[in-house]
């Protein structure tokens, strides 16, 4: 079944509905124009990660230069954190927002981190003056124990739950993430709770940043009953239930992300990410609360403790997550709107586009699809009757009359033509007079002549409709284009704003509708170019076939 114009021209409509509806990154809520896109790269140029991590809190870092602070509340109740697909809502934390200064940080639960890409994307919004606290959850609930050393003074508690510490600690502001606690030897304890026990061979992993002074000896960086994670001179080390193991090197000055794991019957240690040690030994039972910092000095911050073990790619990502200098996390500023309607440049054009300039396209649209539509069916319909006319041919010159009543020359011109010849001899021969006579042959030259102009109309059907597109499509673009760059003008000029920022966007949007014109006009030209030339074969071959025809006519039924 041939296709209809109503059926082409709805269906170009849906889909360019779809596309100017369904942008490539349409915006999650246009009431928060604030938008940082935050990108976790495990590419080569990232974070090379062995297997996918699922559930991982990720630390990210909001500053002047991927965050508009002046945009935002003061305070950061207007923040949102959205999943790639700018519909989810993911589970944050805000550990500081200063506005002041321009500095925040969120503690974000992404549910899945793939290895080999830099699609694992999440956006941070912002911006709504009218929104409150909103979606903020219990990002650390899995976690025994999460110190952040946020508070401004006090204790330190627990992110995930009421625990804290028996003493107050001592801050350092500008720490590692945000605050962090500054250690003199003495230890901040967590008192004994049902959610730091740990069954005799059970699992549990401990991580801490430390940053130490000068070494000492012995400095406790955690400890809980018969397990305790130490620093001995410039290496990490520690001692489980009088087994020891070391490994690793922390100097003095310098931030090292530190780790102890015990599962299935074994401990190991990490440092910045990677295994430095390993050692059997049955995990004791641990009952007795955690101390931090027994006889270190020196900064600590982000105490984690799990009642799990997690693996090597869990150690390298949150080493590469919290640390200042990683190229796992990267951040990006959006500009609003810059996304809108398509990415990059493209979606600039339109979001620039007037409204004059969205008429004349709408039209080079129709337009486009009226020629695309000619070109279709009119090439499906010349190439079926080549086809069967070099059929049809092949029998004529083998066959003569016995082609006259085969089907498959149906879409054949010649066929057509010779049928009726046949029946303009049929019809003298029906009077008696076998032998024609050279009026009866002129007059059925005649007919047959007619015919094959009434065939070329029908083959030049709706060509018009090309020409039309070619010739009308650059002038209508040319025309939005005008009146496009008038309206920037004039805007332009009730605003007083004459800097290029201002004039450019809406100049290149207008400059849209050119571009659009030639899309039309340069594939209907190529189009009108190749059927007319197929046509013209066509309108030859019948032409050299009625000459045919008469003749054999003449040879055949002509006076002797």
């Amino acid at each position: 079944m041939k296709p209809s114009i109503r059926t082409l021209l709805a269906g170009l409509a849906w889909a360019s509905a779809l596309l100017l509806a369904c942008p490539a990154h349409a915006a999650w809520n246009k009431d928060f124009p604030v938008h940082t896109r935050i990108v976790f790269d495990t590419t080569d140029k990232g974070l090379v990660l062995g297997a996918a991590q699922a559930d991982v809190i990720v630390p990210v870092r909001l500053h002047s230069g991927n965050f508009d602070f002046a945009a935002a509340k003061a305070d950061g109740s207007d923040l949102r954190v959205i999943a790639a697909d700018d519909k989810t809502p993911l589970p944050f934390e805000v550990e500081r927002f200063d506005g002041v200064n321009e500095l925040a940080l969120i503690w974000v639960r992404v549910p899945q981190v793939l290895p080999g890409t830099d699609k694992n994307v999440i956006n941070v919004y912002a911006g709504n003056p009218a929104a409150n606290v909103e979606g903020r959850s219990a990002v650390f609930a899995q976690h025994a124990v999460a110190l952040h050393f946020s508070e401004a003074d006090g204790p330190a508690i627990d992110a995930g739950s009421d625990l804290k510490t028996a003493t107050p600690a001592q801050r350092e502001t500008n720490g590692l993430l945000a605050s962090s606690a500054r250690l003199d030897g003495t230890a901040l304890a967590i008192p004994a709770d049902a959610r730091l026990r740990v069954a005799a061979g059970g699992a549990l992993t401990l991580a801490l940043w430390i940053k130490p002074e000068a070494a000492t000896e012995p400095a406790t960086l955690a400890a809980m009953g018969p397990l305790k994670l130490l620093r001995r001179g410039d290496q990490l080390a520690a001692d489980i239930g009088g087994t020891a193991l070391a490994g690793g090197s922390l100097p003095a000055g310098a931030w090292a992300h530190v780790g102890l794991v015990l599962a299935s019957g074994k401990a190991t240690l990490y440092v910045n990410g990677k295994q430095a040690g390993e050692i059997a030994v049955a995990a004791p039972a641990l009952d007795a609360g955690l101390e931090i910092g027994g006889g270190y000095k020196g900064l600590v911050d982000e105490v984690e403790l799990l009642p799990a073990a997690r693996d090597a790619d869990w150690f390298h990502l949150q080493a590469a997550a919290q640390g200042a200098d990683s190229g796992f996390v990267r951040s990006t500023k959006e500009v609003a709107g810059a996304d809108e309607g398509g990415s990059g440049y493209f979606g600039i054009l339109l979001k620039n586009l007037t409204s004059d300039a969205w008429v004349v396209i709408g039209i080079l649209m129709a337009m486009f699809a009226i020629a695309l539509w000619v070109m279709v069916t009119k090439g499906i319909s010349i190439t079926r009757a080549s086809r069967a006319n070099d059929v049809f041919m092949g029998h004529f010159r083998m066959e003569g009359a016995e082609a006259r009543s085969a089907d498959e020359f149906a879409e054949s011109p010649l066929f057509r033509l010779y049928r009726r010849g046949l029946v303009e001899v049929d019809k003298r021969q029906a009077t008696g007079k076998i032998e024609l006579s050279g009026a009866s042959l002129n007059a059925i030259k005649a007919v047959l002549e007619a015919d094959l102009v009434r065939e070329n109309h029908t083959m030049n059907a709706r060509m018009v409709l090309l020409t039309i597109a070619i010739s009308g499509g650059p002038f209508l673009g040319l025309l939005g284009t005008v009146v496009g760059v008038m309206i920037t003008f004039a805007a332009i000029a009730a605003a007083g704003d004459v800097n290029v920022n201002a004039i450019a966007p809406g100049i290149a949007a207008a400059l849209l509708a050119t571009v659009a014109g030639l899309a039309v006009a340069i594939p209907s030209l190529f189009g009108y170019n190749y059927l007319a030339a197929r046509i013209k074969t066509l309108s030859a071959d019948m032409q050299i076939f009625v000459d045919e025809f008469v003749t054999r006519a003449a040879e055949a039924h002509g006076e002797s």
